[in-house]
């Protein structure tokens, strides 16, 4: 079963968003059929008014919480944001139980915080949320070689992968959610957004002729390691300062002073900003999460 989940940013529960959903008992026999299956989070978003869909993630299990009786986790993996926040009643409505037929909405059923969804309202809402198409597509020039062959010769990465476009059924959908590559695709457009294409180590603002950036989207986190397609585990780098940070040799601190490590074998002061802090976007809703560079500073980093 496919359910909405109301998240309030600002909220006294514990959640971490793409991570965990912590939510009081009554909830409980609600969260236990989405288990396995997909959910929608959706809530206020700062500066807008309304309520909106924001991102999806499957709920992988549900544990108590040690520490609050009567209160626990839906543990989540595969989130993914939305390239934009979709508002409740767009077009008439998603949830038919929410907003009805003559357009008023069902109140009792609005503060419920966690929601049944069908696969056809499911559906829409994904298709609503993941259909912007790449401003900067990267690319791959067709070039016929001298044996008549036709190659490819890259622009600045990957081959560019569509917008969840299509037919609104479930399983063209689901299939497409779970493609790596249409994911990476995906969280990349998300991240050079945040951080308009430029570097957050360095400062560079790479762009080609055709306006396609240099700048990467690394995750903080990897998926492999645990880690989520969330913009929140994302930093833009240039390709040089990604392959440091990917190895240890460059880690960020919660207040976004750049680390450096000492088992660099070379001085790349220069390279990185004068005062040592990386850029990060204005909005505190796009900024690196202190839970996954706190990961990063564990794990990956060499003091």
């Amino acid at each position: 079963m496919k359910a909405v989940f109301y998240h309030k940013p600002d909220s006294r529960y514990d959640d971490v968003t793409g991570e965990r959903y912590h939510f009081p008992r009554q909830y409980l026999s609600r969260v236990e059929p989405v288990v396995g299956d997909w959910m929608v989070y959706y809530g206020p978003v700062e500066n807008k008014d309304g309520r909106f869909y924001t991102g999806i993630a499957k709920v992988a299990d549900i544990s108590p919480d040690p520490s609050t009786a009567k209160h626990y986790y839906a543990h989540l993996n595969g989130y993914i944001d939305f390239d934009r926040s979709v508002e409740y009643k767009e077009n008439g409505g998603f949830e038919r139980r929410l907003v009805q037929a003559d357009g008023t909405i069902n109140n009792g059923y609005k503060v419920q915080a966690v929601r049944k969804l069908e696969e056809a309202e499911f559906a829409a809402i994904v298709q609503a949320g993941l259909s912007q198409p790449d401003e900067w597509p990267d690319r791959y020039d067709e070039i016929v070689n001298s044996d008549d062959e036709v190659t490819q010769s890259s622009g600045f990465g990957d081959t560019p992968q569509p917008g969840l476009i299509g037919q609104p059924f479930e399983r063209p959908i689901i299939e497409q959610l779970t493609k790596r590559k249409w994911r990476d695709a995906k969280f990349k457009q998300h991240v050079r957004i945040a951080y308009d294409r430029t570097c957050a180590f360095t400062g560079l603002r790479l762009i080609n002729g055709q306006g396609r950036p240099e700048v990467e989207a690394a995750h903080i986190r990897p998926v492999e390691k645990g880690g989520n397609d969330w913009v929140r585990n994302g930093i833009a780098l240039s390709g040089t300062v990604h392959w440091m940070f990917d190895r240890g040799l460059l880690s960020i601190e919660d207040d976004f002073t750049i680390l450096r490590s000492r088992h660099l074998n070379h001085d790349v002061s220069h390279l990185l900003n004068h005062d040592m802090k990386a850029n990060v976007p204005a909005d505190s809703r796009l900024r690196p999460h202190p839970e996954y560079l706190g990961w990063h500073r564990t794990n990956v980093f060499k003091q």
